[in-house]
């Protein structure tokens, strides 16, 4: 096929959630609920350990990065989806299209290294305590940091450049509410098979193996704060369980998302809201609900902004 009839598709159809208006209006107002407050809770960890002194350590350097990403995957997805609901005709650019798809990819590369990040970080603080603000120092948090931005793009860009001079000159209605590249793939005016497979393979062996490392990572920890109990160690101990469960949340649509031999659209648009909705708003609820010392800190901060409220 040549050139003059690729990429001949200038906006992308989307089905979304529900045909019924009763169920995207019940929708509307809960993706509203979970979005705004998802926003405000992460918005809030950011703004609380950045401003609070008493926060100034590794654990809560990398707990503010993923807060940070976690605003960004809400808001690849969400706003969008939300005033889709209130339309009868769901569309988006092509340009629309490939800017949410490579955002969709950074967000969900970064935050896969920064809960591994999180995991080594929890290593060291058990394993290795007396050594632990020699190891995870200034420079390793920001060098965590800047691999988990720099994996994140590369890890996007990589997929992207697979499908951005596919030709599209036909079809153009994704079984979706987002820009899915499975499906953006599908709507080539050629044989996409193989390319589907290994775009799909490649994100689903990152996740798997993503998983299986953290999955290793926390047995090995567990088995280590067994051998030494001690009062520091299970004061690390204590924020295992946070990490283990926000780790599940994430991974787990991912894993079944990719890895799954028969997938159904309605199970990916539940798991695909479950990853870009609901988990960036329980991240904060796990955080600050286990957590005695970033809920002091918030109520400082609230405090003070109250106090500076007044004043002003």
């Amino acid at each position: 096929m040549d050139g003059a009839n690729h990429s001949v598709v200038s906006e992308f159809v989307f089905l979304g959630l529900s045909n019924s208006w009763e169920i995207q209006l019940v929708l509307f107002v809960f993706s509203c609920m979970f979005y705004v407050a998802s926003m405000m809770g992460n918005s809030l960890i950011v703004l609380t350990v950045t401003s609070d002194p008493h926060l100034h350590s590794p654990m809560y350097f990398l707990l503010a990065n993923l807060s940070f990403i976690d605003l960004g995957i809400s808001s690849v997805i969400s706003p969008k989806m939300m005033y889709d609901l209130l339309r009868n005709h769901k569309v988006i650019s092509f340009g629309g299209c490939i800017a949410q798809i490579f955002f969709i990819y950074v967000t969900g590369g970064v935050e896969m290294v920064l809960l591994i990040a999180m995991a080594f970080d929890r290593y060291v603080a058990i394993c290795k305590p007396l050594h632990y603000f020699t190891i995870m120092g200034p420079k390793m948090c920001i060098f965590l940091q800047v691999a988990a931005w720099i994996i994140g793009l590369t890890h996007s860009v990589i997929q992207l450049v697979s499908v951005m001079k596919l030709p599209f000159c036909g079809p153009n209605v994704m079984d979706s509410f987002y820009c899915d590249l499975p499906q953006f793939i599908k709507l080539a005016c050629i044989d996409t098979y193989r390319l589907e497979f290994m775009v799909t393979a490649n994100s689903g062996f990152i996740s798997l193996g993503s998983f299986f490392i953290l999955i290793i990572s926390y047995l090995f920890v567990l088995t280590t704060a067994w051998k030494h109990s001690s009062g520091g160690s299970s004061k690390a101990l204590s924020t295992l369980s946070t990490h283990i469960m926000v780790m599940i949340l994430f991974f787990g649509p991912c894993i079944f998302v990719y890895t799954w031999p028969h997938p159904t659209s309605h199970l990916d648009k539940f798991l695909a809201i479950f990853d870009g909705v609901l988990t960036p708003f329980l991240n904060p609820v796990i955080y600050t609900f286990r957590n005695k010392e970033m809920k002091m800190a918030m109520r400082r901060v609230c405090s003070q902004l109250i106090v500076n409220r007044r004043i002003s």
